[in-house]
C-alpha cells in the first residue's frame, strides 16, 4: 500500500506542524479538529509559515499554493474513510486518545494505518482498543516539525512488519529521517531528555543554581545548542510533568520522581512560554 491521503487529528502545533509537511511532500491532508477557532488557527498558522519560507527563498510561490491546495480542513472523523494513513496528534491523555482511536476504527478504511504522534504514551495500549493492533503504530514527530528531521517509529506488541514498513517509507518521503523504537515509556528521546531537564529543575530547587546559569553551563560546557530549563519553558512545563509521571509510574523508579518545582510551577499556572511564565518569563 502506497500512501496518498492522510488525516491529521488535532490541529494544534504539533498536528498543524505534522498536516504541514505532509502537504508539502505531495499528500492529499485532511487536518481535523473538533474545535473550530483551534482548526481555523492551525490553517492560518500554516499559511503564516508557508509564507515565512517564500520570503527566504526555501520554497517558490508555487510550491506555497500547491501545499495548500492539498491541504483539506475537517471537523468530523468520519473523513477518515477517504485516507490511508490517519496520524494523531491531540491531547497526552490516553483515555481521549484510546476514545479516538475506537472511532477512527470504525470510519477508517480496512487497509488505513492509524498512528499516533505520542511521546510517551504505550502504543499496545491504544492499539488494543481497536480492531487492527497490528495497523496501528507510533509516530513520533519532534517539535517544530517542519524544521526537525527525526521520527521515532514505535512498534506496539502487535505492530506488524508491512505496517512497519509503509511508516518507514512515509516517513522518508517526509524527508524526515525514520529511527525503529520499542514500545517502552518515553521511548528514547524522552526517556533520556526529560530526566535530565528534571535533574536541572533540581538543581535550581536546591539552591545550586539560577536557571540563567544552568542553562549556560549546559550551553557552554555541553555544547546544546538550547539550556534544559528554556527548552522546558519551551516544550510546556506541563508536557515535562506528565511525561516524567509517565515514566515513574511505567518503570515504578525513583529516579524517574519529578522534581517538587516542577509540580509546583504546574500548579501555579506557569507552563513556560506559552502560559507567559516558566523558569523565565516572556511577554
Amino acid at each position: 500500500m502506497e500512501p496518498k491521503t492522510i488525516m491529521v487529528v488535532g490541529a494544534g502545533q504539533m498536528g498543524a506542524g505534522i498536516a504541514q509537511v505532509c502537504a508539502q511532500s505531495g499528500f492529499n491532508v485532511y487536518l481535523n479538529d473538533m474545535n473550530e477557532a483551534a482548526l481555523e488557527k492551525g490553517i492560518s498558522g500554516i499559511g503564516k509559515r508557508l509564507d515565512r519560507a517564500v520570503e527566504k527563498e526555501r520554497i517558490t510561490e508555487e510550491d506555497k499554493n500547491a501545499a495548500l491546495e492539498r491541504l483539506e480542513p475537517s471537523n468530523t472523523l468520519e473523513d477518515a474513510k477517504d485516507c490511508d494513513v490517519v496520524i494523531e496528534a491531540i491531547v497526552e491523555k490516553i483515555e481521549v486518545k484510546t476514545s479516538v482511536f475506537q472511532e477512527l476504527d470504525t470510519h477508517a478504511p480496512a487497509h488505513a494505518i492509524l498512528a499516533t504522534n505520542t511521546s510517551a504514551l504505550p502504543i499496545t495500549e491504544i492499539a488494543a482498543v481497536t480492531n487492527r493492533p497490528d495497523q496501528v503504530i507510533g509516530m513520533h514527530f519532534m517539535n517544530p516539525v517542519p524544521v526537525m528531521k527525526l521520527v521515532e517509529i514505535i512498534r506496539g506488541l502487535q505492530t506488524s512488519d508491512e505496517t512497519y514498513k509503509i511508516i518507514e517509507q512515509l516517513t522518508h518521503a517526509l524527508s524526515k529521517t525514520p529511527v525503529e523504537v520499542n514500545d517502552s515509556p518515553g521511548f528514547v528521546s524522552n526517556r533520556v531528555l526529560m530526566p535530565m531537564i528534571n535533574e536541572a529543575i533540581y538543581t535550581v530547587y536546591e539552591g545550586v543554581a539560577t536557571p540563567e546559569d544552568v542553562d549556560t553551563v549546559m550551553k557552554l560546557g555541553t555544547n546544546h545548542p538550547m539550556g534544559p530549563l528554556t527548552l522546558a519553558d519551551f516544550i510546556g512545563l506541563d508536557t515535562c510533568l506528565y511525561i516524567m509521571e509517565v515514566l515513574h509510574e511505567g518503570f515504578k523508579d525513583s529516579k524517574y520522581r519529578p522534581c517538587p518545582l516542577l509540580r509546583k510551577y504546574v500548579n501555579a499556572g506557569w507552563l513556560g512560554k506559552k502560559s507567559g511564565r516558566g523558569f523565565y518569563t516572556y511577554d
